[in-house]
């Protein structure tokens, strides 16, 4: 991710008044557990982002591992699994075996990334997958605004 992104996430993850908006980074042990759980490789920018915040709010809530105490509890291992669980007799379903959810709409739709990196949406009730951004990254900056 760019330096300049990360500043901007890190002055305003570590305000005082945003202290319920950061978790605990992740650790390599935690990734690679995980990442050999899902069967996927989390893309650079996503480590990045979450060996430095953690599951965060930025924007969007993103889920790691200790997440923000206002994200809930749920890990990206926890939110993949579960889709895929409660997707599995869906035509979709096997888009969700080589990706990983990081987050949800308000609708309680899935946020993921593919392999190549690119995040989308998977609206449940039509079926429909929507691209949300090229890269980890351009997500962050399309959502996150300073308050």
């Amino acid at each position: 991710m760019k330096d300049a992104l990360m500043e901007r996430l890190k002055i305003f993850l570590h305000r005082e008044d945003n202290s319920t908006l950061v978790g605990i980074p992740a650790s390599e042990e935690e990734i690679a557990k995980a990442q050999q759980q899902l069967n996927v490789n989390f893309h650079e920018d996503y480590v990045h982002f979450i060996r430095t915040f953690g599951g965060a709010y930025a924007g969007l809530a993103v889920h790691a591992f200790s997440n923000a105490s206002s994200l809930g509890n749920e890990t990206v291992v926890d939110l993949t699994l579960g889709f895929r669980e409660q997707f599995k007799e869906l035509p979709f379903a096997e888009v969700l075996q080589s990706n990983y959810v990081i987050s949800m709409d308000g609708s309680g739709d899935p946020i993921f990334i593919n392999s190549a990196g690119k995040v989308f949406i998977c609206y449940y009730d039509s079926g429909e997958i929507k691209l949300l951004a090229d890269s980890f990254e351009d997500l962050i900056e399309d959502n996150f605004f300073e308050w």
